[in-house]
């Protein structure tokens, strides 16, 4: 495994996405670089990215856990959990401060020691299903 690109992906994770640290937003992303992910209103590019982070805070508290990671030359993908607590509306769901996971995927390229485009899939059915569901007060460990 590329020790440099794990520890790139694993503090762009942690200080981007997890701490919304922006203003170190340029030593993790390329000049150059694309979100293939992004919705269509938004620019691909870290601008849009930065967007993308902010809006999610305002529905969710999240944090994103790396599960598994491949690294190989200039490629990455990570399997991720994503533990999010509702704190705002999100898809016409009102805020009831519900806990979800949501397991999702990222395939990253690497140039210059920088990430230069990204996809991701992040499963939003789910989201949605556990939202939706109504708790009667009994939990049950599995």
């Amino acid at each position: 495994m590329n020790t440099k690109n794990k520890n790139l992906i694993t503090a762009f994770i942690e200080n981007i996405w997890n701490r919304s640290e922006f203003d170190q937003i340029d030593h993790y992303l390329h000049p150059d670089f694309i979100d293939h992910s992004l919705p269509a209103t938004l620019p691909k590019n870290s601008e849009g990215l930065k967007i993308w982070i902010r809006n999610t805070g305002l529905s969710f508290e999240h944090r994103t856990i790396i599960d598994e990671m491949v690294c190989e030359n200039d490629k990455v993908i990570i399997k991720i959990s994503m533990l999010l607590k509702q704190v705002g509306p999100w898809r016409e769901i009102e805020p009831r401060g519900k806990d979800v996971v949501a397991v999702g995927y990222r395939f990253m390229k690497i140039r210059d020691q920088r990430i230069v485009e990204s996809w991701g899939l992040v499963d939003g059915n789910a989201i949605e299903e556990q939202l939706k569901v109504h708790s009667h007060g009994c939990k049950i460990q599995v």
